[in-house]
């Protein structure tokens, strides 16, 4: 038997009046779950465990976890979008806007960034793409390069926001272990005696010295975020000097 490749969306929910549960409902528990447990821990029998059903009775409102994992990324993607007022004003507002709320729901869901790349297509992905595209229609760019500025955008985003985590991660286990974090030190400081790294040994000596206010990478959320709102203005001054806007 061909297997069934059709979105979720375009099946029916259960016909019942009152079905006990709904995919809203399953989504949000799915979420729950990944948010606190790792997406690894989203499996049939975990996630029925978790709305207190018998796992075959979570077949009757999807087919498989690749539903439960399209629900989830469309879930996240709904809370990207932004208010339709915000698409009324200037170009580079519009999209800072997006950029800002797409990054902050991406470091809320920590896992979502590596774990959805097999997720089928939803309509708040759409409605995504809508509103990037929207944002960029008052340049009267053509429809090709509009695009791309919203592509450009998003991979900024994306990556900051990959190594926004990396950062939060890598603190909290310096805050959990110190002496791991006094012993990696220790190590570097060795390094830099070697003399191969002279312009690490330079920021380490400003650090020192109190010659530079963040000589070292900022792992706190507040200079994160400043380091964000720096690059994404970079960007989008380079942007509109390239595409005469």
């Amino acid at each position: 038997m061909a297997s069934d490749h059709r979105p979720i969306w375009t099946l029916p929910q259960p016909a019942e009046r009152k079905p006990r549960y709904t995919r809203e409902q399953i989504t949000e528990t799915a979420l729950r779950i990944a948010d606190t447990e790792g997406f690894e821990a989203i499996t049939m029998k975990r996630l029925s465990a978790e709305l207190g059903a018998a796992t075959m009775t979570l077949y009757y409102y999807v087919r498989n976890k690749a539903d439960i994992v399209a629900l989830m990324q469309d879930a996240i993607l709904a809370d990207l979008l932004v208010p339709d007022d915000v698409l009324k004003g200037g170009w580079r507002d519009a999209v800072a806007a997006i950029a800002r709320q797409t990054r902050r729901t991406l470091i809320s869901h920590p896992w979502s960034l590596t774990s959805l790349n097999e997720a089928q297509f939803g309509p708040n992905a759409m409605r995504h793409i809508e509103q990037s595209l929207t944002a960029v229609a008052s340049t009267r760019l053509p429809l090709a390069a509009g695009f791309q500025l919203t592509i450009a955008v998003d991979d900024y985003v994306a990556g900051n926001a990959l190594h926004t985590i990396e950062s939060v991660t890598r603190a909290a286990a310096a805050e959990a272990d110190p002496d791991m974090v006094s012993a990696a030190i220790e190590y570097g400081i060795g390094l830099l005696g070697s003399g191969d790294f002279p312009q690490l040994s330079a920021m380490y000596a400003a650090n020192r010295d109190g010659q530079a206010e963040q000589s070292g990478p900022p792992l706190t959320e507040e200079a994160l975020t400043s380091q964000f709102e720096l690059g994404l203005t970079a960007l989008l001054d380079g942007l509109a000097t390239r595409l005469g806007l």
